[in-house]
């Protein structure tokens, strides 16, 4: 987004950083080193996979594994110290800004990965539209702080009028050379990564993102612990800045998507049984594919959702309308009250099935599969979101109201492991 008013002063401040980055003959490949974002790892069978698809793989930095929260943070902080002393990683000659690509078939997405400054007069800049988790904040700043370094970038995306100068005419022309690196994960895309050290390029992409706004799609948790961890270290310092991926979505839209929920202790009998007559309820016939194309029927008339769990898929949808008003704050614009997320924890969570929104209670599952197969293996309940859409989340955002946590799910995300800022380089 950009606003009318906007001044060098008042937009987003991206300067170059070294960026640290795996020696690709010290690998087996880049591909098998890199990892989708830590909250996008399905646990324990994606964590298995990535960590025996590489012994360097980056998932043993983002999601280490030990019996307590400090010794998985001293684990990560000391793997990463071994892998820079032996060469694993190694941090670039000179600071950079990077042009990031992602391909898979007609979809292309490219972007600027850079240290975005997060001052105090960054508010209003960068717009948040989800609540987070305090846990998550904690858990995530306790690595950072053991590993002193930005493991992998959150997703911006903000709007440009035009093509032909500032930042996107620097990400075209750049595209046009050889990349740093490229390499195509299992996931069908690929990706390349150019760095851009020219003093003028570097300026031309400063002075024109320092006249736009953006918008957080991916990485609330890991930018409120960016802010947390900034208001502890006195500035100037390394961590007034932070990691960031921004897309220009004027040119490279985004695709959104929903974040699923896994209840681990609600069977999915017992969920339908205490909905009572307060849902619609149908039990559908046929295979996924089927029952999602039901939901997002459904979706154009109202709150809908799929539960899974017990072999079958249960549309629930049309609740009623005084149900609605006894649970939903009435303090929110009516784009918020009207979100499937807000219902969902408003009133089915919170009301009808009084389920605390906690990590033993609830996953937030991004894959639509691996949410229907947890719930049919562990007993549980599957509940299949269908995606709000992104001028939804842009006028909440521009009105300073935060959705429920994890109601969105923009996409493509960068892979993780690509490049990494080190603090102490």
């Amino acid at each position: 987004m950009n606003t009318a008013g906007d001044t060098d002063d008042h937009g987003l401040d991206l300067i170059p950083f070294r960026g640290v980055r795996y020696v690709p003959q010290r690998v087996g490949s880049l591909a098998a080193v890199t990892s989708p974002p830590y909250d996008v790892v399905v646990r324990p069978d994606g964590l298995l996979h990535l960590e025996s698809a590489d012994p360097h793989n980056i998932v043993r930095l983002i999601l280490p594994q030990a019996i307590t929260p400090a010794a998985r943070n001293d684990q990560a902080a000391d793997t990463l110290r071994t892998w820079l002393d032996q060469g694993i990683l190694a941090p670039d000659p000179e600071p950079s800004l990077y042009i990031y690509e992602q391909r898979d078939g007609e979809i292309l997405q490219r972007g600027i990965i850079g240290a975005l400054r997060l001052s105090e007069a960054a508010d209003g800049i960068v717009l948040p539209h989800e609540d987070v988790m305090p846990h998550v904040v904690e858990d995530r700043a306790a690595l950072m702080r053991a590993t002193s370094a930005n493991l992998e970038p959150l997703l911006l995306t903000y709007r440009s009028e035009s093509n032909a100068t500032g930042a996107l005419a620097v990400i075209e022309r750049t595209a046009l050379n050889k990349p740093l690196l490229s390499t195509t994960t299992e996931d069908g895309f690929s990706h390349r990564l150019w760095a851009v050290t020219d003093p003028a390029e570097l300026a031309e992409i400063r002075t024109d993102l320092a006249r736009h706004q953006a918008l957080i799609a991916d990485g609330h948790h890991r930018w409120a612990t960016n802010l947390r961890l900034r208001s502890e270290h006195p500035s100037p310092s390394p961590w007034d800045y932070g990691l960031v991926l921004l897309v220009d979505t004027a040119r490279y839209p985004l695709r959104v998507r929903a974040i699923h929920r896994y209840l681990h202790q609600l069977p999915v009998a017992d969920a339908l049984a205490a909905l009572a007559d307060t849902f619609r309820v149908r039990t559908l016939e046929g295979p996924l594919p089927r029952a999602l194309d039901a939901l997002a029927e459904a979706a154009t008339e109202g709150n809908a959702f799929l539960l899974a769990g017990d072999g079958r898929y249960h549309l629930i949808d049309r609740p009623s309308p005084d149900l609605l008003s006894r649970t939903i704050r009435a303090d929110r614009p009516e784009a918020w009250r009207t979100l499937d997320a807000t219902v969902l924890h408003s009133t089915l969570l919170d009301h009808i099935w009084r389920i605390p929104d906690a990590p033993e209670h609830i996953a937030y599952i991004h894959d639509t599969e691996a949410t229907v197969e947890k719930a049919e293996r562990d007993g549980g309940t599957a509940i299949l979101m269908h995606p709000v859409r992104e001028e939804v989340v842009r006028d909440l955002a521009r009105q300073g109201v935060t959705m429920p946590r994890k109601s969105t799910s923009f996409g493509p995300k960068p892979a993780t492991g690509l490049v990494l800022r080190s603090l102490d380089v």
